[in-house]
């Protein structure tokens, strides 16, 4: 998906400059302008910042302009579950065509090492899931635990969280949400 391109149709769908958008936003003109020209790929959280100034969700940003026959497709191939991740994260979507998803399905790469970042993550609702492969440190509150294959969390996602990959591969977790924060 091009993330640029939709940025861009979705800012002037709703009438903005990039200057009123960037102003909305607290960034810099070059900000969004780069983010355009796909010259800079934002952070999911990066992009929930932006998406916030039009505002539109990360849900609708992804399932605009969709045909209508697909929506109520419910098979989803691996090249129709786009990442939504970052250069080290990758985080495939499930559903992305649904319209009016009430949910957040996801398939998590995590390569070595990797981590949801320094600042803990906190948005509404609860958010499960399920390691499938390698060993994850699961971090909510104050309460850290080291998941393997089989094991399962499940939280209110207000509470702060993370995620980190302690294993010597990639760690492969299914993860769902609600509501829809991508």
């Amino acid at each position: 998906m091009d993330i640029g391109i939709r940025l861009m149709a979705v800012r002037k769908a709703k009438g903005l400059s990039q200057r009123e958008l960037a102003k909305r936003v607290g960034v810099t003109n070059s900000t969004i302008s780069l983010i355009e020209q796909n010259k800079v790929s934002p952070s999911i959280s990066s992009l929930k910042k932006v998406l916030d100034g039009i505002p539109i969700s990360l849900a609708e940003f992804f399932t605009l302009d969709l045909p209508d026959e697909a929506a109520d497709d419910p098979f989803y191939a691996p090249e129709q579950m786009p990442d939504l991740g970052n250069n080290d994260i990758h985080y495939y979507l499930v559903g992305q065509r649904r319209k009016n998803r009430q949910m957040c399905i996801l398939r998590e790469v995590m390569p070595p090492g990797s981590d949801t970042g320094d600042t803990m993550l906190s948005h509404d609702g609860e958010e499960g899931g399920v390691v499938v492969q390698g060993k994850v440190e699961v971090t909510v509150g104050d309460v850290v635990r080291v998941l393997g294959p089989g094991e399962s969390y499940y939280f209110e996602s207000r509470k702060p969280h993370r995620f980190r990959n302690v294993g010597k591969g990639p760690a492969i977790l299914v993860s769902a949400s609600t509501p829809p924060t991508f």
